[in-house]
């Protein structure tokens, strides 16, 4: 924006147009047209005020996702546009594929021990398998539920993009694929524990959405939390009743869910906690319900026995009525 200073004396021939710093001491700028009056009413707003000499110390930032904000301001380009459509897409390519070639399938499954022998591919060609390939059965119903599969997933991938962005998104994703290459690596089980990942999602979307109304099976209207709570309820059951490994298993899976929504949890627990020691603390200090506010010296009456009485403190300090104020 082009700002034309005038001078208070008389104008000197060739003079050099003063800098930033002294522009305001030298004179006083001319009236700019109306059309762009907000637009430096704005930019005044926005300026930044020089830090105060009473400043409080530095304390470090409460922000739950401070790291991550930290990370998506350096790398935050490697983001992924749209990374739920392209995986729902490659899953469909897989599903055809698996028509024609089924063995194939086999060679992009998360198997450890291909792994070691160097078809490494399977770090991230599991993710495109459809689980519902690995569990048989009538291919109609295969193809039926897979539309839907990818319908939801391509669904609730638009939903955190537009709530963390493209960053988080694919960050999100990225630790989830590390867990469970953790857990097929440590524990066995690579085909049985790859659903987890989309799970991990799916808590993801319950968790900031909750209350978001879905239809199964195009009949029955539930929440979305709902839904999250019997999806849970078998992941509980292993953790309570399964071996040590598959423990291990299903909780290194979620380290995604766990490095994004654990400090939140924690911190609304501290809160509430501190909330609730600090409720105890007045309700044991406040008055008690038999203890009055006022009382006569003289009559004895309180606020209770009579609320239009009005009392007063004399210079003796006493409290009185109005009926035996000392004159």
């Amino acid at each position: 924006m082009l700002v034309i200073f005038l001078r208070r004396g008389p104008p000197v021939a060739r003079e050099r147009a003063p800098c930033r710093r002294h522009a305001p001491r030298l004179g006083r700028s001319l009236a700019l047209p109306r059309s762009l009056a907000p637009y430096v009413r704005r930019r005044a707003s926005t300026q930044r005020k020089p830090p105060e000499l009473t400043a409080r110390p530095h304390r470090r930032s409460k922000c739950l996702m401070s790291w991550i904000s930290w990370l998506e301001t350096r790398v935050g380009f490697l983001g992924v546009p749209r990374l739920m459509q392209m995986i729902a897409v490659l899953n469909g390519l897989v599903y055809l594929l698996h028509l024609f070639r089924p063995s194939y399938v086999l060679a992009l499954l998360l198997i450890p021990e291909r792994i070691l022998h160097g078809e490494v591919w399977r770090l991230v060609s599991y993710i495109f398998v459809p689980e519902i390939l690995l569990r048989g059965g009538n291919p109609a119903l295969q193809a039926l539920f897979l539309f839907i599969y990818l319908w939801f997933l391509v669904w609730m991938g638009d939903a955190l993009e537009h709530a963390w962005g493209a960053f988080r998104v694919t960050l999100y994703y990225f630790l989830g694929m590390v867990g469970v290459t953790i857990a097929s690596f440590f524990f066995g089980g690579g085909g049985l524990f790859a659903f987890l990942l989309n799970l991990s999602l799916f808590f993801a979307f319950a968790t900031l959405y909750p209350d978001v109304q879905i239809y199964v099976l195009f009949l029955l209207p539930l929440k979305v939390k709902w839904l999250a709570l019997v999806s849970l309820a078998p992941l509980i059951l292993e953790l309570l009743w399964g071996s040590l490994s598959t423990k291990a298993a299903i909780l290194v899976s979620f380290l995604n869910y766990f490095v994004f929504f654990g400090p939140s949890a924690y911190s609304k627990l501290r809160a509430e906690t501190e909330t609730g020691t600090r409720r105890r603390k007045f309700e044991r200090k406040a008055v008690p319900g038999e203890e009055t506010l006022h009382r006569c010296t003289v009559c004895r009456r309180t606020e209770k026995d009579s609320p239009e009485l009005e009392f007063r403190v004399s210079r003796n300090g006493e409290e009185y009525c109005l009926d035996h104020l000392p004159k």
